[in-house]
Protein backbone atom coordinates (compact mmCIF):
# COMPACT_ATOMS: atom_id res chain seq x y z
CA UNK A 1 0.00 0.00 0.00
CA UNK A 2 1.20 3.46 -0.25
CA UNK A 3 3.23 5.26 2.07
CA UNK A 4 2.02 7.09 5.47
CA UNK A 5 1.07 10.46 5.88
CA UNK A 6 -0.68 10.29 9.12
CA UNK A 7 -0.09 9.32 12.64
CA UNK A 8 0.96 5.86 13.75
CA UNK A 9 -0.49 4.67 17.24
CA UNK A 10 1.08 2.08 18.96
CA UNK A 11 -0.29 0.02 22.39
CA UNK A 12 -1.39 -3.68 23.76
CA UNK A 13 -4.98 -2.33 23.94
CA UNK A 14 -7.71 -0.99 22.33
CA UNK A 15 -7.63 2.49 24.54
CA UNK A 16 -4.19 3.07 23.58
CA UNK A 17 -4.88 2.90 19.70
CA UNK A 18 -6.85 5.97 17.53
CA UNK A 19 -9.70 5.41 16.02
CA UNK A 20 -9.31 7.90 13.71
CA UNK A 21 -12.50 9.57 14.63
CA UNK A 22 -14.58 7.09 14.64
CA UNK A 23 -14.00 5.06 11.61
CA UNK A 24 -12.21 2.24 13.50
CA UNK A 25 -14.39 0.72 16.56
CA UNK A 26 -11.51 -1.50 18.55
CA UNK A 27 -14.08 -2.55 21.04
CA UNK A 28 -16.08 -4.70 18.35
CA UNK A 29 -13.18 -4.76 15.66
CA UNK A 30 -10.41 -6.75 17.82
CA UNK A 31 -13.08 -9.92 18.94
CA UNK A 32 -13.69 -10.06 15.07
CA UNK A 33 -10.06 -9.83 13.92
CA UNK A 34 -9.75 -13.24 16.45
CA UNK A 35 -12.82 -14.64 14.76
CA UNK A 36 -11.45 -14.01 11.58
CA UNK A 37 -8.25 -15.82 12.19
CA UNK A 38 -5.89 -13.13 10.73
CA UNK A 39 -2.02 -13.37 10.19
CA UNK A 40 0.05 -13.16 13.73
CA UNK A 41 -0.55 -13.29 17.18
CA UNK A 42 -1.48 -11.24 19.98
CA UNK A 43 -2.93 -7.31 20.43
CA UNK A 44 -2.60 -4.59 17.30
CA UNK A 45 0.93 -2.78 18.49
CA UNK A 46 0.14 -0.01 15.65
CA UNK A 47 -2.19 1.39 13.45
CA UNK A 48 -1.79 4.55 10.81
CA UNK A 49 -4.13 5.82 7.84
CA UNK A 50 -2.42 4.84 4.19
CA UNK A 51 -2.74 7.75 1.39
CA UNK A 52 -3.82 6.35 -1.55
CA UNK A 53 -7.63 7.28 -2.81
CA UNK A 54 -9.78 10.31 -1.75
CA UNK A 55 -12.85 8.37 -1.04
CA UNK A 56 -11.88 4.92 0.83
CA UNK A 57 -9.88 4.77 4.19
CA UNK A 58 -6.81 2.38 4.17
CA UNK A 59 -5.46 1.45 7.66
CA UNK A 60 -1.62 -0.49 8.09
CA UNK A 61 -2.13 -2.54 10.98
CA UNK A 62 0.77 -4.88 12.71
CA UNK A 63 0.73 -7.34 15.73
CA UNK A 64 3.32 -10.20 16.23
CA UNK A 65 4.52 -11.82 13.00
CA UNK A 66 2.07 -9.97 11.18
CA UNK A 67 1.20 -6.88 8.62
CA UNK A 68 -2.42 -6.61 7.13
CA UNK A 69 -4.05 -3.25 5.41
CA UNK A 70 -7.78 -2.79 5.92
CA UNK A 71 -9.96 -1.04 3.51
CA UNK A 72 -13.14 0.66 4.08
CA UNK A 73 -15.77 3.30 2.97
CA UNK A 74 -15.71 6.95 3.74
CA UNK A 75 -17.15 8.36 6.83
CA UNK A 76 -20.01 9.36 5.19
CA UNK A 77 -21.46 6.40 3.15
CA UNK A 78 -22.76 6.53 -0.62
CA UNK A 79 -25.59 4.44 -1.89
CA UNK A 80 -23.19 1.88 -3.16
CA UNK A 81 -20.62 2.07 -0.44
CA UNK A 82 -21.48 -1.15 1.36
CA UNK A 83 -21.58 -2.84 -1.78
CA UNK A 84 -18.33 -1.44 -3.30
CA UNK A 85 -16.56 -3.04 -0.05
CA UNK A 86 -17.83 -6.50 -0.91
CA UNK A 87 -17.10 -6.36 -4.34
CA UNK A 88 -13.52 -5.51 -4.42
CA UNK A 89 -13.44 -8.40 -1.71
CA UNK A 90 -15.05 -10.83 -4.24
CA UNK A 91 -12.69 -10.22 -7.12
CA UNK A 92 -9.40 -10.11 -4.64
CA UNK A 93 -10.88 -13.61 -3.92
CA UNK A 94 -11.41 -15.09 -7.06
CA UNK A 95 -8.17 -13.42 -8.37
CA UNK A 96 -6.22 -16.05 -5.54
CA UNK A 97 -3.50 -18.22 -6.88
CA UNK A 98 -3.98 -16.45 -10.49
CA UNK A 99 -0.72 -15.11 -12.51
CA UNK A 100 -2.47 -11.74 -11.93
CA UNK A 101 -0.64 -9.31 -9.26
CA UNK A 102 -2.86 -8.42 -6.41
CA UNK A 103 -3.06 -8.52 -2.40
CA UNK A 104 -4.30 -11.36 -1.02
CA UNK A 105 -7.92 -11.60 0.39
CA UNK A 106 -7.43 -12.18 4.28
CA UNK A 107 -10.96 -11.75 5.31
CA UNK A 108 -14.12 -9.59 4.35
CA UNK A 109 -17.42 -8.30 6.35
CA UNK A 110 -20.78 -7.15 5.57
CA UNK A 111 -21.78 -6.87 8.91
CA UNK A 112 -22.27 -3.02 9.62
CA UNK A 113 -22.59 -3.31 13.30
CA UNK A 114 -18.23 -3.63 13.62
CA UNK A 115 -17.13 -0.44 11.96
CA UNK A 116 -20.67 0.84 11.05
CA UNK A 117 -19.63 -0.31 7.12
CA UNK A 118 -18.34 -3.04 5.05
CA UNK A 119 -14.66 -3.78 5.11
CA UNK A 120 -11.46 -6.15 4.15
CA UNK A 121 -8.64 -7.27 5.33
CA UNK A 122 -5.88 -7.92 2.46
CA UNK A 123 -2.32 -8.72 2.63
CA UNK A 124 0.41 -5.50 2.94
CA UNK A 125 2.21 -5.37 0.04
CA UNK A 126 5.95 -4.31 -0.47
CA UNK A 127 6.83 -1.22 -2.32
CA UNK A 128 4.97 2.02 -3.34
CA UNK A 129 2.35 3.04 -6.04
CA UNK A 130 4.21 5.92 -8.01
CA UNK A 131 3.05 9.12 -7.87
CA UNK A 132 4.61 12.39 -9.18
CA UNK A 133 8.96 11.40 -8.23
CA UNK A 134 9.52 8.24 -8.89
CA UNK A 135 11.85 6.30 -5.67
CA UNK A 136 14.31 3.88 -5.73
CA UNK A 137 16.29 2.74 -8.58
CA UNK A 138 13.20 3.36 -10.67
CA UNK A 139 14.54 7.48 -10.13
CA UNK A 140 17.91 6.20 -11.51
CA UNK A 141 17.62 3.41 -13.54
CA UNK A 142 16.13 3.44 -17.33
CA UNK A 143 15.89 -0.14 -17.52
CA UNK A 144 13.96 -0.21 -14.56
CA UNK A 145 11.69 2.83 -15.81
CA UNK A 146 11.41 0.40 -19.16
CA UNK A 147 10.67 -2.42 -17.25
CA UNK A 148 7.57 -0.54 -15.33
CA UNK A 149 5.72 -0.33 -18.86
CA UNK A 150 6.59 -4.20 -19.27
CA UNK A 151 4.98 -5.11 -15.73
CA UNK A 152 2.14 -2.75 -16.55
CA UNK A 153 1.00 -4.52 -19.54
CA UNK A 154 2.06 -8.36 -18.40
CA UNK A 155 -0.42 -7.35 -15.21
CA UNK A 156 -3.28 -6.25 -17.82
CA UNK A 157 -2.55 -9.20 -20.06
CA UNK A 158 -2.88 -11.61 -17.47
CA UNK A 159 -6.21 -10.34 -16.18
CA UNK A 160 -7.19 -10.25 -19.45
CA UNK A 161 -6.41 -14.06 -20.18
CA UNK A 162 -8.46 -15.14 -16.68
CA UNK A 163 -11.99 -17.31 -17.34
CA UNK A 164 -14.22 -14.73 -15.49
CA UNK A 165 -16.70 -17.81 -15.82
CA UNK A 166 -14.58 -20.06 -14.39
CA UNK A 167 -14.23 -17.93 -11.53
CA UNK A 168 -17.34 -17.60 -10.52
CA UNK A 169 -17.72 -13.97 -11.82
CA UNK A 170 -20.23 -14.56 -14.29
CA UNK A 171 -22.89 -11.64 -13.03
CA UNK A 172 -19.90 -9.68 -12.18
CA UNK A 173 -21.07 -7.21 -14.98
CA UNK A 174 -23.04 -6.87 -17.78
CA UNK A 175 -21.24 -8.43 -20.88
CA UNK A 176 -24.38 -8.23 -23.23
CA UNK A 177 -23.42 -5.09 -25.98
CA UNK A 178 -20.18 -3.71 -23.86
CA UNK A 179 -18.88 -2.22 -26.64
CA UNK A 180 -22.30 -0.55 -27.63
CA UNK A 181 -23.53 0.72 -24.36
CA UNK A 182 -20.08 2.67 -23.32
CA UNK A 183 -21.04 6.34 -25.25
CA UNK A 184 -24.68 6.53 -23.73
CA UNK A 185 -23.39 5.09 -19.98
CA UNK A 186 -20.54 7.60 -19.73
CA UNK A 187 -22.49 10.52 -21.37
CA UNK A 188 -25.17 10.04 -19.01
CA UNK A 189 -22.82 9.85 -15.93
CA UNK A 190 -21.84 13.38 -17.13
CA UNK A 191 -25.38 14.49 -17.76
CA UNK A 192 -26.04 13.70 -14.36
CA UNK A 193 -23.47 16.49 -12.88
CA UNK A 194 -25.49 19.17 -14.65
CA UNK A 195 -27.79 19.24 -11.22
CA UNK A 196 -25.00 20.79 -9.75
CA UNK A 197 -25.37 24.39 -9.12
CA UNK A 198 -22.61 26.35 -11.28
CA UNK A 199 -21.85 23.54 -13.33
CA UNK A 200 -22.03 23.88 -17.48
CA UNK A 201 -20.08 21.34 -20.09
CA UNK A 202 -19.29 24.43 -22.12
CA UNK A 203 -15.58 23.57 -21.68
CA UNK A 204 -16.01 20.22 -22.96
CA UNK A 205 -18.30 21.08 -25.81
CA UNK A 206 -16.69 18.37 -28.61
CA UNK A 207 -16.68 15.57 -26.10
CA UNK A 208 -20.14 14.63 -27.99
CA UNK A 209 -17.94 14.54 -31.74
CA UNK A 210 -16.14 12.15 -29.85
CA UNK A 211 -19.18 9.94 -28.73
CA UNK A 212 -19.83 9.83 -32.29
CA UNK A 213 -16.92 8.64 -33.51
CA UNK A 214 -17.08 6.15 -31.00
CA UNK A 215 -20.45 4.64 -32.23
CA UNK A 216 -19.65 4.74 -35.73
CA UNK A 217 -16.45 2.63 -35.27
CA UNK A 218 -17.76 -0.20 -32.88
CA UNK A 219 -14.78 -2.81 -33.55
CA UNK A 220 -15.08 -6.03 -34.53
CA UNK A 221 -14.17 -8.61 -32.77
CA UNK A 222 -14.45 -7.74 -28.94
CA UNK A 223 -14.35 -9.86 -25.81
CA UNK A 224 -15.11 -10.11 -22.20
CA UNK A 225 -13.09 -10.57 -19.32
CA UNK A 226 -12.21 -8.89 -16.15
CA UNK A 227 -11.16 -5.45 -15.80
CA UNK A 228 -9.76 -3.99 -13.28
CA UNK A 229 -11.07 -0.54 -14.40
CA UNK A 230 -8.78 2.05 -12.87
CA UNK A 231 -5.21 0.89 -14.25
CA UNK A 232 -3.18 4.07 -13.92
CA UNK A 233 -0.10 5.01 -11.73
CA UNK A 234 -1.53 5.83 -7.80
CA UNK A 235 -3.20 1.63 -8.22
CA UNK A 236 0.01 -0.12 -8.61
CA UNK A 237 2.28 -1.13 -6.14
CA UNK A 238 5.80 -1.16 -7.53
CA UNK A 239 8.18 -3.20 -5.82
CA UNK A 240 11.77 -1.54 -4.38
CA UNK A 241 13.54 -4.40 -4.75
CA UNK A 242 12.99 -5.30 -7.89
CA UNK A 243 11.73 -4.19 -11.39
CA UNK A 244 8.33 -5.61 -10.81
CA UNK A 245 4.75 -5.19 -9.74
CA UNK A 246 3.87 -6.13 -6.50
CA UNK A 247 -0.08 -5.76 -6.79
CA UNK A 248 -2.61 -4.10 -8.42
CA UNK A 249 -5.12 -2.16 -5.66
CA UNK A 250 -8.11 -0.05 -5.57
CA UNK A 251 -10.59 -2.18 -7.43
CA UNK A 252 -13.39 0.12 -6.69
CA UNK A 253 -14.14 0.41 -10.54
CA UNK A 254 -13.41 -3.87 -11.43
CA UNK A 255 -16.48 -5.11 -13.95
CA UNK A 256 -16.45 -7.09 -16.58
CA UNK A 257 -15.87 -5.14 -19.75
CA UNK A 258 -13.28 -5.77 -22.78
CA UNK A 259 -9.77 -6.20 -20.92
CA UNK A 260 -8.13 -3.78 -23.95
CA UNK A 261 -9.89 -1.13 -21.89
CA UNK A 262 -7.33 -1.49 -19.31
CA UNK A 263 -4.02 -1.29 -21.72
CA UNK A 264 -5.91 1.87 -23.12
CA UNK A 265 -6.17 3.43 -19.16
CA UNK A 266 -2.56 2.96 -19.38
CA UNK A 267 -1.95 4.48 -22.75
CA UNK A 268 -3.98 7.77 -21.47
CA UNK A 269 -1.43 7.78 -18.10
CA UNK A 270 1.56 7.98 -20.60
CA UNK A 271 2.88 10.78 -22.36
CA UNK A 272 4.87 11.20 -25.75
CA UNK A 273 6.17 13.53 -28.44
CA UNK A 274 3.50 15.19 -30.39
CA UNK A 275 0.81 14.80 -27.56
CA UNK A 276 -2.01 17.96 -27.30
CA UNK A 277 0.46 20.73 -25.55
CA UNK A 278 -0.96 22.97 -22.72
CA UNK A 279 -3.17 21.76 -19.64
CA UNK A 280 -1.91 19.91 -16.75
CA UNK A 281 -2.84 16.70 -18.75
CA UNK A 282 0.25 17.48 -20.71
CA UNK A 283 2.86 16.94 -18.17
CA UNK A 284 4.28 13.71 -17.18
CA UNK A 285 2.53 11.90 -14.36
CA UNK A 286 5.62 10.50 -12.82
CA UNK A 287 9.07 11.70 -13.16
CA UNK A 288 11.76 11.19 -14.25
CA UNK A 289 9.89 9.99 -17.86
CA UNK A 290 13.23 9.25 -19.99
CA UNK A 291 13.84 5.86 -20.37
CA UNK A 292 9.48 4.17 -20.75
CA UNK A 293 8.84 2.42 -23.70
CA UNK A 294 6.38 3.92 -25.84
CA UNK A 295 2.68 3.52 -26.36
CA UNK A 296 3.00 1.24 -29.75
CA UNK A 297 5.96 -0.74 -27.69
CA UNK A 298 2.66 -1.44 -25.20
CA UNK A 299 0.16 -2.32 -27.93
CA UNK A 300 2.71 -4.59 -29.49
CA UNK A 301 3.92 -6.58 -26.45
CA UNK A 302 0.22 -6.80 -24.91
CA UNK A 303 -0.39 -8.36 -28.10
CA UNK A 304 2.41 -10.62 -28.20
CA UNK A 305 1.49 -11.47 -24.83
CA UNK A 306 -2.42 -11.75 -25.24
CA UNK A 307 -2.33 -13.35 -29.06
CA UNK A 308 -5.40 -10.46 -29.84
CA UNK A 309 -5.54 -8.21 -32.95
CA UNK A 310 -4.48 -5.03 -31.74
CA UNK A 311 -5.79 -3.15 -34.55
CA UNK A 312 -8.36 -1.25 -33.13
CA UNK A 313 -6.78 -0.11 -30.36
CA UNK A 314 -6.95 3.60 -31.21
CA UNK A 315 -10.85 3.35 -30.58
CA UNK A 316 -10.44 1.41 -26.98
CA UNK A 317 -7.63 4.38 -26.65
CA UNK A 318 -10.57 7.17 -27.65
CA UNK A 319 -13.02 5.08 -25.38
CA UNK A 320 -10.57 5.67 -22.30
CA UNK A 321 -9.81 9.21 -22.80
CA UNK A 322 -13.98 9.64 -22.80
CA UNK A 323 -14.53 7.97 -20.24
CA UNK A 324 -12.31 8.93 -18.07
CA UNK A 325 -13.22 12.75 -19.12
CA UNK A 326 -16.30 11.52 -17.84
CA UNK A 327 -15.30 10.50 -14.42
CA UNK A 328 -13.24 13.65 -13.67
CA UNK A 329 -15.88 15.97 -14.67
CA UNK A 330 -17.40 14.37 -11.44
CA UNK A 331 -14.96 15.84 -9.11
CA UNK A 332 -14.75 18.98 -10.88
CA UNK A 333 -18.58 19.20 -10.39
CA UNK A 334 -18.51 18.45 -6.65
CA UNK A 335 -15.73 21.61 -6.30
CA UNK A 336 -18.56 23.84 -7.56
CA UNK A 337 -20.68 23.07 -4.29
CA UNK A 338 -17.99 23.02 -1.79
CA UNK A 339 -18.27 19.26 -1.89
CA UNK A 340 -14.59 18.65 -3.33
CA UNK A 341 -11.60 20.55 -3.18
CA UNK A 342 -11.45 23.69 -5.79
CA UNK A 343 -7.96 23.67 -6.61
CA UNK A 344 -8.24 19.75 -7.21
CA UNK A 345 -11.67 20.54 -9.17
CA UNK A 346 -10.15 22.40 -11.49
CA UNK A 347 -6.79 20.49 -11.87
CA UNK A 348 -8.99 17.35 -12.74
CA UNK A 349 -11.09 19.59 -15.52
CA UNK A 350 -8.24 20.99 -17.08
CA UNK A 351 -7.01 17.11 -17.52
CA UNK A 352 -10.36 16.53 -18.89
CA UNK A 353 -10.13 18.80 -21.50
CA UNK A 354 -6.81 17.52 -22.59
CA UNK A 355 -7.89 14.17 -22.24
CA UNK A 356 -10.72 15.12 -25.16
CA UNK A 357 -8.32 16.83 -27.14
CA UNK A 358 -6.41 13.98 -27.15
CA UNK A 359 -8.83 11.98 -28.09
CA UNK A 360 -9.82 14.04 -31.22
CA UNK A 361 -5.69 13.69 -32.09
CA UNK A 362 -7.00 10.07 -32.09
CA UNK A 363 -9.40 10.37 -34.23
CA UNK A 364 -7.68 12.40 -37.01
CA UNK A 365 -4.63 9.76 -36.93
CA UNK A 366 -7.02 6.72 -37.14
Amino acid sequence: MTQSHTQSMPGDAAGALSDFDGLLDWSTLLPWFEHARLPGKGPIQSVRALSGGSQNHLFLMQREGARFVLRRPPRHLRAHSNSTMQREARVLAALKGSNVPHPELLAACSDDSVIGASFYVMEALEGCAPVEQLQGRYATDKHWRWQMGEAFVDAAASLGALDYQALGLADFGKPDNWHGRQVERWRSQLDSYRETPGYELSDLHQIDRVGQWLMDNLPAGGRIGIIHGDLQWPNVMFSLKAAKITGLIDWELSTLGDPLLDLAWVLTSWREPGDPQGGSGANPIVRPWDGFMSRADLVSLYGQLSGRDMSSMPWYFVLACYKLACLLEGTYARSLSGKAPTEIGVYLHDYASWLIRKAHQLIADA
